[in-house]
């Protein structure tokens, strides 16, 4: 009984995964258009920057630092896309264990806590480099701009 259970949690584990990678998010329908809003949003971001921070060096220091931010989100969507696949690739193999699963799944999950990790760790250098009014004036021209690419609850205000 134990092992069919296992079965279907991986079945429904493995379907879940696959409705929510199906979802194009806005600008990244192909590789070409997915690096070019990379580009787009870091070009964005450093105008924000050199709207904010006025002394050039820290400016730069920053932009740095956010283009480390879109190189790890970069690389945890190739990390995704390739847990994915492999997640696919066990669902097609009828002897694939739970315990193939729950690996595929714990390595995902990990990966995902490493990012985020490094992610929050660039995020607090760039908020040293910065005064309170400019993290202040910052955040909230960057809560500005991404409202305007939201496409439900427009009424909900998150910040970052």
């Amino acid at each position: 009984m134990k092992r069919i259970q296992g079965y279907v949690l991986g079945l429904v584990v493995v379907l879940a995964l696959a409705g929510c990678s199906s979802h194009r998010h806005h600008g990244m329908g192909s590789e070409g258009k997915g690096e070019a809003y990379w580009q787009k949003g870091q070009q964005d971001m450093a105008a924000l920057i050199d709207r904010t921070v006025k002394d050039q060096e820290k400016a730069g220091q920053i932009k740095s630092i956010v283009g480390e931010i879109v190189a790890e989100l970069k690389a945890s969507r190739e990390q995704d896309r390739a847990g994915h696949r492999r997640l696919y690739e066990l669902s097609a193999n009828y002897a694939a264990t739970p315990e193939e699963f729950t690996k595929v799944l714990d390595d995902a999950n990990n990966l995902r806590m490493q990012s985020a990790a490094k992610i929050l760790s660039l995020r607090f250098r760039m908020k040293d480099l910065m005064t309170a009014e400019e993290w202040k004036a910052l955040s909230d021209q960057m809560l500005a701009y991404s409202s305007r690419y939201k496409h439900s609850d427009a009424g909900a205000k998150t910040g970052y």
